[in-house]
Order: structure tokens, then C-alpha cells, then sequence
């Protein structure tokens, strides 16, 4: 059996519309604790695994690999430990919770900016230069890594819309639908162009796949996608079995399929979900001897040349594990190629020799299955009917794009996620100022 690993990078514009100021950290943090983590390990191990850049994602890294980021938590950092600030301690905060001697809370601060890979010390000095050194050299590496034949690179649309839903904001049968129809695929097609032509920009090529957004999935988007020039997409294995209409066989999620022209992979939820949200309680050990149990009985019960594709987050998982996830990926990917019967592999690069085994009547679905992490609440539909409002009275324009990213509705109708309500709203309100539209939002 092939195995495919796929680990999706992505964060969405932390910038406020008008200030240009990141009001949250989480691109410089997962910069040098996360996404150089995945890379490295990836160089130390030998192991192949895809990765995907969400183009806005990469926007912000280059930003911070420029030393251009508007960034008050980044200032904080690099300021006197005498001249800190009670808002600047406040903005530290957010990145480990501290109070009382300000110079500790901005050294642990900067502490919890690196993996345990770095073995970084306690010179600030040299911990800030670290800082900067990872970030001119996070996208070169993946570069190094895809010449030496370890990754392949994937992309999304540009700012992580959620296609289905842009596409038709009634799409979802399931659901409870936002009184406003939100229709417009031409904002789609154009996010996947950018998406692309920025990646291409970044990397120098260009990229033959695609996670759509949230795996989100449609007949629609999915001929968009082939259009758009992509070779294939993956998503969810709850989408297959809807689309199938089939009595459930596991032997029939092992292979590629066609929808529209485009090739699909449908990753395996339950060893995805495993790495995400279980495995980070177990000894490392014990958890990959599972993760190698449970595929060798899908290799015993399915054709030799199967593949298994395992897709999930690569930065959110490891703050979970013991150190950060280290030892337990360095552990996986050893077994992974000790392994008997199973041959890592590029989703790319098995498309080469394995055709799509049939046409699908592609059914709308997401990584959840459902829509209801984004439409369906209150807060989720009101959300979208002010952007609704807002895109009838404007011109498409980078805010519009970027409030249609998944994000804004994920968070809605969630406690303590008030900075996503501030985000959201910023850019509805800068696309009616630079169109002269009136009543902001």
C-alpha cells in the first residue's frame, strides 16, 4: 500500500483593514516553532511528505522574511524588558499567559516562539537574530527540500474562502441558510487564480494540487478547480461515501476519483483525526505502534497498489504533544520507512501511473462532512448576510476576498473569539469606504 502524508499550513490575515497592524501572533509563532519544525524534520528523517501553503499564509510569512510586518507583539518582544508596557505585557500574554515581573513573562514569551529543535538558549540577543534568521529562511528550505525530491507543494485559494459556499451560499440541504443568498463563483474562480499566481510568484511553479478551503467540495468547484488549472484536489472521505451511494467498503476510499474533469483524493479520516486529537495523550511509542497497526489492516484488506491519504493540520496539533510534537514525529516517520508493505509516496506523483477509477456525482462536502462549523447559527448566518450586503454594494476587491475567508464564520457564534468579529468587520467596513457605499457595518 502507498502512503501519502499532506499537511496543511494556513493561517488567515491577522492585519486590521485599516490600521494594517496584526492584532494576533499566530503567523510569527507557528513560523519559527511550527511550519521550520515540519521542514526539518522532514530533512532530518528522509521521510516524503506533501505540504500545503495557503497563498495568504505565505503573503505574511514573506512580510515577516522582509522585517515589513506590522507587528506590536513582535515589538514587544525586541523592546527593553524596562520599557515594557502594560499593554505591551497584555499583547505577550497572548502568547504565554503571564503577570508580574515583566522582563520574565517577555523572556518566556520569546522562549515559546521555537521548537524544542532549535535548542535556542536564553541570550535574547541571539534569540530574537535566531527569530529573523528562521524567518528569511522557512520558504528557502521547503524550496531545498522539493529539489532534493522530500516534499511536494500544494496551495488553496487565495485567502482560504470556503468554495462551496461562496459559490452558493445555499448549497448546504442540511442546514438552517442565511436569509441573504451569497452567490458568487466568479469571487471563486478568481480566488483560485490568485491563489495560484502567487504561488507561483513564491516557488517558481506551478502547483499541480489543490486543498480546496475547509476539503470544501462541490460539483461546481470542482470543475472551477480543473479550469483553474489544477491536476487534482483532495478532501474528506465523507464526501465519497455520499457521492457513492454505495453499501460502505473501505477498500473503495484507497483509490483516486474523477469529478469534473478533476482528479480526487479522499483522505482517511479516522488516522487523520487519530494524529490531530488523540495521539497527543499517548506515550510517542505506543501511539505510532498503533498508527502502523491499524494501516496494516487496511494494507492486508486492500489491493497492493492502494494509496492511503492522511491530510491535517501541520502547526495545530504540536502544542498539544510533549515537546512540541518532536518526538513522537521523529519517531513516526523512522517506523513509516521501517514499515513492510507500505511505500510513502506523493499524491502528485501516484496520479502518474493510477488513473481515476471513476466519475463521481460529486456531492457538497467539507473535512467535517457538514457545513454547520459555517453556516447554520445565527451568528454564522448574520455573518454571511452582511457580507452578502456589503458584496451587493462594492466591487470585488482584496477585502472582499478576504472576508470571505472560512475562518471569519468558524469562529462566530464562539465564546472569547472576539479579534475574528473585529477582523471580519474591519474589512466589510474598508471595502464600503473605498467604494463610497454608505452604512458600514
Amino acid at each position: 500500500m502507498y502512503l501519502s502524508l499532506v499537511w496543511h499550513f494556513h493561517q488567515p490575515v491577522y492585519k486590521d483593514a485599516s490600521s494594517g497592524e496584526n492584532i494576533l501572533p499566530w503567523v510569527n509563532l507557528h513560523a519559527t516553532k511550527n511550519y521550520y519544525q515540519m521542514g526539518e524534520l522532514v530533512r532530518e528523517t528522509g521521510f516524503p511528505c506533501a505540504f500545503n501553503f495557503v497563498p495568504c499564509l505565505l503573503e505574511q510569512l514573506m512580510e515577516y522574511a522582509a522585517g515589513t510586518a506590522k507587528d506590536p507583539f513582535q515589538r514587544a518582544l525586541e523592546k527593553d524588558p524596562g520599557a515594557l508596557s502594560l499593554t505591551d505585557i497584555e499583547l505577550l500574554s497572548k502568547i504565554v499567559p503571564g503577570e508580574g515581573d515583566p522582563a520574565r513573562v517577555q523572556a518566556e514569551a520569546l522562549q515559546a516562539m521555537f521548537s524544542p529543535l532549535q535548542e535556542a538558549g536564553e541570550d535574547r540577543a541571539g534569540l530574537l537574530a535566531l527569530q529573523k534568521e528562521i524567518h528569511r529562511d522557512l520558504i528557502p528550505l521547503f524550496k531545498r527540500l522539493r529539489k532534493n525530491g522530500l516534499v511536494e507543494l500544494l496551495t488553496s485559494p487565495y485567502y482560504h474562502p470556503l468554495l462551496p459556499l461562496v459559490f452558493d451560499s445555499h448549497c448546504p440541504t442540511e442546514e438552517k441558510l442565511p436569509a441573504k443568498r451569497f452567490r458568487r463563483p466568479e469571487d471563486g474562480t478568481t480566488q483560485l487564480k490568485k491563489g495560484r499566481e502567487y504561488f507561483r510568484k513564491i516557488f517558481g511553479f506551478d502547483p499541480d494540487g489543490l486543498w480546496p478551503s475547509e476539503g470544501g467540495v462541490s460539483r461546481e468547484v470542482a470543475a472551477a478547480v480543473a479550469e483553474a488549472g489544477f491536476s487534482f484536489a483532495l478532501t474528506d472521505e465523507n464526501v465519497l461515501w455520499k457521492s457513492l451511494k454505495e453499501p460502505y467498503d473501505r477498500k473503495k476510499l484507497y483509490r483516486p476519483y474523477s469529478a469534473e474533469g478533476l482528479s480526487l483524493f479522499f483522505r482517511d479520516r479516522e488516522l487523520s483525526d487519530l494524529l490531530s486529537f488523540e495521539y497527543k495523550k499517548w506515550p510517542a511509542a505506543e501511539a505510532v505502534s498503533d498508527f502502523l497497526r491499524r494501516l496494516e489492516e487496511r494494507r492486508e484488506t486492500s489491493p497492493e497498489d492502494s494509496i492511503c491519504v492522511v491530510i491535517l493540520d501541520g502547526e495545530n496539533p504540536w502544542e498539544f504533544y510533549p515537546g512540541n510534537g518532536v518526538p513522537f514525529l521523529r519517531e513516526f516517520f523512522a517506523r513509516l520507512l521501517k514499515a513492510d508493505g507500505t511505500t510513502p509516496v506523493f499524491p502528485g506523483e501516484y496520479l502518474k501511473t493510477h488513473a481515476p477509477v471513476r466519475e463521481l456525482n460529486l456531492v457538497p462536502g467539507t473535512w467535517l462532512g457538514d457545513f454547520s462549523k459555517w453556516v447554520g447559527h445565527p451568528a454564522k448566518n448574520k455573518a454571511w448576510d452582511d457580507l452578502t450586503e456589503v458584496r451587493d454594494r462594492c466591487e470585488p476587491g482584496e477585502e472582499i476576498y478576504i472576508a470571505e475567508g472560512s475562518d471569519w464564520f468558524w469562529w462566530y457564534g464562539e465564546p472569547g473569539k472576539e479579534e475574528f468579529d473585529v477582523l471580519f468587520k474591519s474589512y466589510l467596513r474598508e471595502a464600503l469606504r473605498k467604494a463610497g457605499a454608505g452604512r458600514r457595518p
